[in-house]
């Protein structure tokens, strides 16, 4: 049993950085697959990142390559979402998830989820 929770939301100037994070309870995070999803008013919630248990492996998706990076501190049980040079179309509520299946980047692959933190991009 994981039980995830998000922080670092807030609003920001369009071209402004924000870092996710997300705190996970339990003995076994290290041995799970996370990943970032977001979703926004009206629309369906879409795929932002992904990193494996071990950190070696990352994947993005390519609405945010270049701006936004994952990575994870397994000593801290967390996962991060750095996100740069950020637009109005990054508004959105930001999921973390955990998982056990390797890059996964469908929502029905993860099994645990927080209760999001709100990301405003003003422009």
């Amino acid at each position: 049993q994981v039980q995830l929770v998000e922080s670092g939301g807030g609003l920001v100037q369009a071209g402004g950085s924000l870092r996710l994070s997300c705190a996970a309870s339990g003995r076994t995070f290290s041995s799970y697959e996370m990943g970032w999803f977001r979703q926004a008013p009206g629309k369906e919630r879409e795929f932002v990142a992904t990193i494996s248990w071990t950190g070696g492996s990352a994947y993005v998706a390519d609405s945010v390559k270049g701006r936004f990076t994952i990575n994870r501190d397994n000593a801290k049980n967390t996962v991060y979402l750095q996100m740069i040079s950020l637009k109005p179309e990054d508004t959105a509520v930001y999921y973390c998830a955990a998982g056990q299946k390797l890059l996964a980047r469908a929502g029905y692959e993860y099994d645990y989820w927080g209760q999001g933190t709100q990301v405003t991009v003003s422009s």
